[in-house]
């Protein structure tokens, strides 16, 4: 695993708080506290705007439309097609 570098400055209260939480969760570092909360905050973030969740009677009738649906058009066929070619997912 590559390591790479973060230079950030604190408010001195937010540090002494951050320090003292670190030795409460019985981790080694600041430095082990911070990496944690990054980790764990952007895996939460990443899930969040990766995944949707619908109510039960939005998805019932979202799969009733997808069930009753006719065949595409030619414009929907074509926005497909940009997409696909554009790589947009």
């Amino acid at each position: 695993m590559a390591i790479t570098r973060i230079d950030m400055r604190l408010d001195e209260e937010i540090k002494t708080k951050a320090e003292k939480a670190s030795a409460l969760l019985g981790l080694k570092s600041l430095t082990e506290y911070i990496v944690r909360l990054i980790d764990e905050n952007a895996t939460q973030v990443i899930a969040q705007h990766e995944s949707i969740t619908v109510e039960n009677d939005v998805f019932d009738r979202f799969m009733n439309a997808c069930l009753e649906a006719r065949k595409p058009n030619k414009a929907l066929l074509d926005a497909a097609s940009f997409t696909k070619e554009q790589d947009i997912k």
